[in-house]
């Protein structure tokens, strides 16, 4: 059975999500400088099979903790709190290093360099080691930027998903006519 009004209604609100989710991160400070990698990887598929129509969405690893948040040790962002983000560091759950590593990355990559009391230049791994500390204990704040439009975007376009799968079904159905 082909739903090409659903397709195309569901095609809608995946472009939605994904332009609200970009220009939210473009909106958002320390998201919106540098390379963009999150904000290139979003993306979509519209997937139909025999039993389903499904909306698949598409982003970098760590936009989910970007958009949920992270929990700290002794997490200070009620926001965070707020949004029951379900990861947190100290868990043990996570890659061991992988904060350190990914930081030391960026920070290379940006070429940062801070100034200590005395004037001179720090290194990657002093400031390495301020920052991975900052985020361990504090946590990160929750951004949301893809969860508010995913959800303004099932309320947008709830009514006319199902209008437009009732017509699908009213334009593949056969009427019996009497002879």
């Amino acid at each position: 059975m082909a739903f090409k009004q659903l397709e195309s209604v569901m095609t809608q609100y995946a472009k939605y999500v994904i332009q609200q989710s970009k220009s939210n991160l473009t909106k958002n400070k320390p998201y919106s400088q540098g390379g963009g990698a999150l904000y290139n990887s979003l993306d979509y598929k519209v997937i139909q099979d025999s039993e389903a129509m499904i909306v698949e969405f598409m982003m970098e690893d760590y936009g989910v903790y970007v958009d949920r948040g992270v929990k700290g040790v002794n997490s200070t962002y009620p926001e965070t709190r707020k949004a029951k983000s379900p990861f947190q560091y100290g868990s043990g759950t996570g890659i061991k290093g992988g904060l350190t590593k990914g930081i030391e990355e960026w920070l290379k990559k940006k070429k940062l360099r801070w100034r200590d009391d005395l004037g001179r230049f720090m290194t990657y791994k002093s400031m390495r080691y301020l920052i991975v500390k900052k985020i361990y204990f504090q946590g990160l704040k929750a951004n949301t930027f893809f969860s508010r439009p995913f959800k303004a975007g099932v309320d947008k376009f709830e009514l006319k998903l199902s209008k437009a799968f009732a017509a699908d079904i009213e334009s593949q159905m056969v009427y019996g006519q009497k002879k």
